[in-house]
């Protein structure tokens, strides 16, 4: 199979470094982005050339611009662009601060967009390409204490949709990728809302609703044959979901938003 080459956001830890490392041992090229290269060392000095580290905040659109032209630029093409920095934010709707709300969704939403718009007219001239998000199974539903980290989900969700219907018809192909729980440090990048007295309660009783959902963390070294099945599919799918026991939650998420709607949707709707 002909090698590829990688754009990779958030690629110093987590599902993003797997990634990447997936793709270099199998021989392909990887441009690493993260604000914080050093935990790329270690790809630099076994994969040499074939991995070109750049240091990247996503929400910085002009610095997203270089950066997607540095690396077009370096290795001569983009096949694969993964978005995949971003950040968590947990507190209840009446809790979280407007500043870590939008702070939340510049990092998780508008850095999206900004790679995506970036790297589309490096593949719109190669009519190839394959772009991939970076969802959440709380792109498709949610829960208490995580409704804004969820929005940023939902919304990328819901772009994603929009552009893999626009860009098909030019060779370029969309997954969006939605994980449940894995041990990915994505603890040590959260942010925490300070919370108010009367949903303390609320709070223990959704704590232990999300880790009845999650259950155990599982091992992101586990997504990779996953995802590089995915990109090298002639038809890959729109949606890839990854995690024990998320399809069989989703399913009743769904037979369950299947029997409102047809309960009190009678008569209102044919």
């Amino acid at each position: 199979m002909e090698s590829k080459t990688w754009f990779i956001t958030g690629a110093s830890r987590g599902f993003g470094h797997h990634w990447a490392l997936g793709a270099l041992r199998r021989g392909d090229r990887v441009a690493a982005c993260a604000r914080n290269i050093d935990g790329l060392e270690k790809l630099r000095e076994d994969f040499g050339k074939a991995l070109l580290p750049i240091r990247l905040d996503v929400t910085d659109r002009s610095a997203v611009s270089g950066a997607v032209a540095l690396a077009h630029s370096h290795f001569g093409a983009l096949d694969v662009v993964v978005n995949n920095a971003g950040y968590g934010l947990h507190g209840f709707v009446e809790e979280v601060s407007e500043q870590q709300v939008r702070a939340q969704m510049e990092t998780n939403f508008f850095g999206v967009l900004w790679v995506t718009q970036a790297v589309l007219p490096y593949l719109r001239r190669r009519r190839r390409g394959h772009i991939v998000q970076v969802s959440s199974v709380g792109g498709v539903a949610t829960a208490a204490d995580m409704g804004l980290y969820c929005a940023t989900k939902f919304a990328v969700e819901a772009l994603s949709e929009a552009l893999a219907q626009e860009v098909k018809p030019l060779g370029i192909n969309v997954t969006i990728v939605e994980p449940g729980l894995f041990a990915t440090g994505f603890g040590s990048a959260l942010v925490r809302a300070d919370g108010i007295a009367d949903y303390a309660d609320i709070h223990t009783d959704a704590e232990k609703a999300i880790a009845e959902i999650t259950g155990a963390a599982g091992d992101p070294a586990d997504t990779v044959a996953a995802l590089l099945r995915a990109v090298d599919a002639d038809d890959p799918p729109l949606r890839l979901l990854i995690g024990a026991g998320m399809l069989t939650w989703l399913t009743g998420v769904y037979e369950d938003r299947i029997a409102q709607w047809t309960t009190w949707s009678e008569g209102v709707v044919a």
